[in-house]
């Protein structure tokens, strides 16, 4: 490396001092997230395996060969869900495939898993594709030109985007003229997909609409509508029961799965199947009931028409496949890992080179992140050391974690006064960069933990800005939330103690999530105060726009049953009052560096949690309301994103308004 490029050392040294970029590394959660920086050689024989299979299944002519299925192994913390969020990222880049993300963590009711699963695939192809839009209305654009193109061979194309600004205006020009845009627009479609049930056209569709979406993904996921939406949207609606619903979805998803294969392949991954304390009616357990639903897949996509095709991936440890889903009668493990001929694909631990390759990664988004050049790529680790630690076998967690411990340069003179030392490093981390924290669910969790932690046996009075009292609160304990099994870590843990000899068990879910569907699989756990012994659920999410609960969500229904009903709150994380907890944090993890120990980070930190605002919300009694003007206020805003369509002044049948 030219040395006149390199940055001054001691920036360097500042910085790593200042920031340790391993710290949280290695548990990924989301697999919709921006991931980790990703080693594409590490266990690439496992998504190299998947990308074969999507080309055999998108270039066979065989109906035999149009759908297949891997297994894939791996003991925890070997990287599982980092594979599937590779996969995920490289189909998005190049547009090859539809991605669905089932967790199965999320199915509450083995009896009723193939409906769950018609809402996951709804919920999946609600994410972003290649184009920039929903996969739905990836899908949608599709059909709707190939629909232009029956009426006259020469029109244009036009992008998913394009059709989404014109949708609703055309479709209000066509209604004030008495005519249905979408009755004439599913005719045309059904020209070319004769076979197709003509409802999920027409609800796919509608994924066009802004104002409707929300409502035909609804439905397209089984779920029930009210009657004025599903009137507006030409749909039927009749009542049913979950029974119901459940004997009817994999029909639903067949023909789901035919029309969105027509266009790409679709690529199915069923992750978190490991949970072994739950069974069906049938005594089945988990990993059997998610086995024999890929059987029940597989066996009825093999006889409909694909496209072109269907790979279904389903991730487990591997005790699971050996002594559950092997073990499997009628032909069950054979089609889990068809495309291997029953053998699973199992994931490797890190080797020297790897360990190599990782730690560059980190580091190369870290220095570019402070705009600063090192003086090598691995700067302050050795590489021979690096190659030496690499050998030992270990899961990419592992070696994050030892990452984390040996980052660090030469410390420099600290004050011989304990609390000026703690001041100093309070300083420092307070003019840290920490870029986008507020999507930072563990990082949030963790400094609320250690704040909760640093108040055990203080006592507590206060107010909050909203008029909830706080009197003569102790809190005893900070503690874990058990079952593990059940919670699957999104309650973040729970706060044990007292308010007027009043005993309380507080449970503190951080859920910023975007995505609807990963917010409701923590609020659910939320409001099962019994299953997981406590007294108090606390929702800690913003109240921004960007972070609004949609009334149309699971989650909205969780949180009104949490807040009106079991005296749960909902409680705004605003960055001025979770930022200085995550400094204290901050101090507390790297507490070594500043000759401090635990116990003094500890002990200096609570008299600024004390008076955090944030921390006062969570123990304070809740007021029973929910913020309406947070939660609620769609109709308001679309009155001003989706203005009334201009008047249409011609009176053409030939849909060209969607292309002037």
């Amino acid at each position: 490396m030219d040395s006149l490029s390199v940055s001054p050392i001691k920036a360097i040294n500042t910085a790593i001092q200042s920031y340790n970029p391993f710290i949280n590394a290695g548990i990924l959660k989301d697999v919709w997230g921006k991931g980790f920086p990703d080693v594409p050689t590490l266990n690439a024989h496992a998504s190299d395996a998947v990308f074969q299979a999507m080309e055999l299944v998108r270039t066979s002519q065989s109906s035999q060969e149009k759908v297949t299925s891997i297994a894939i192994t791996a003991a925890y913390g070997v990287g599982k869900t980092h594979i599937l969020s590779r996969i995920r990222h490289r189909l998005k880049a190049n547009g090859s495939a539809f991605f669905v993300y089932a967790g199965v963590n999320n199915y509450t009711d083995l009896n009723l898993v193939k409906y769950q699963f018609q809402q996951t695939l709804a919920d999946s192809l609600s994410n972003s594709g290649n184009q920039g839009v929903m996969q739905w209305q990836e899908v949608a654009a599709a059909m709707a030109n190939e629909g232009f193109k029956a009426i006259n061979a020469d029109t244009p194309s036009l992008s998913p985007q394009v059709l989404v600004e014109r949708f609703d205006k055309v479709c209000a020009g066509w209604s004030a003229k008495n005519r249905n845009l979408m009755d004439r627009l599913t005719k045309e479609v059904l020209k070319t997909k004769p076979n197709a049930d003509p409802y999920i056209v027409r609800a796919i569709l509608w994924t066009l609409s802004e104002t409707q979406t929300s409502f035909a993904i609804k439905w397209l996921s089984g779920d029930a509508l009210a009657n004025s939406n599903a009137e507006a949207l030409g749909l039927p609606n009749p009542s049913k029961t979950n029974q119901d619903r459940e004997a009817e979805a994999l029909r639903t998803v067949q023909q789901i799965l035919n029309l969105v294969s027509y266009y790409n392949p679709i690529v199915i991954c069923f992750d978190e199947i490991d949970v072994e304390n739950n069974c069906n009616t049938d005594g089945l357990t988990t990993p059997q009931v998610i086995a024999d639903l890929v059987k029940r897949l597989h066996d009825t996509l093999e006889h409909s028409e694909l496209g072109r095709g269907v790979v279904i991936l389903t991730v487990m440890m591997p005790d699971t496949w050996t002594k559950k889903v092997d073990l499997m009668p009628g032909g069950i493990p054979d089609r889990v890992s068809k495309y291997t001929q029953r053998k699973p694909i199992d994931l490797k631990n890190i080797g020297g080179d790897s360990m190599v390759e990782l730690v560059t990664l980190w580091l190369k988004e870290f220095y570019e992140a402070k705009n600063l050049t090192p003086p090598n790529p691995l700067y302050p680790f050795e590489e021979i050391e690096l190659r030496k630690y690499g050998q030992n076998g270990l899961t990419v967690r592992e070696a994050l974690k030892w990452c984390v411990e040996n980052f660090k340069v030469d410390e420099e003179i600290l004050p011989k006064d304990p609390f000026e030392r703690f001041e100093l490093a309070l300083k420092k981390e307070s003019e840290v960069d920490r870029g986008n924290y507020l999507e930072d669910n563990s990082l949030i969790a963790d400094a609320l933990r250690f704040g909760f932690q640093s108040l055990k046996g203080q006592i507590l009075d206060g107010e909050t800005s909203t008029g909830e009292k706080l009197e003569q609160v102790t809190i005893e304990d900070v503690a874990e939330i058990e079952p593990k099994h059940k919670n699957q870590g999104w309650i973040n843990f729970k706060v044990v103690g007292k308010a007027k000899d009043q005993g309380f068990k507080i449970g503190v879910s951080v859920l910023q999530y975007s995505h609807g569907r990963a917010v409701g699989a923590g609020m659910w756990r939320l409001i099962e105060y019994k299953t997981f012994d406590i007294t108090r659920g606390c929702l800690v999410r913003s109240k921004t726009q960007e972070k609004k609960i949609l009334n149309n969500w699971d989650s909205y229904w969780y949180l009104k049953k949490l807040v009106e009903e079991l005296g749960g709150e909902h409680v705004d994380l605003k960055p001025e009052e979770i930022r200085p907890i995550i400094d204290l944090y901050s101090v507390y993890q790297k507490c070594n560096h500043y000759q401090l120990n635990e116990e003094q980070v500890m002990h200096f930190s609570h008299w600024h949690t004390r008076e955090n605002p944030l921390i006062i919300q969570i123990l304070s009694v809740p007021s029973g309301k929910i913020d309406k003007e947070t939660i609620e206020g769609e109709e308001l805003i679309n009155d001003f994103l989706n203005p009334s369509s201009t008047e249409y002044t011609h009176n053409s049948d030939d849909l060209s308004e969607l292309f002037n």
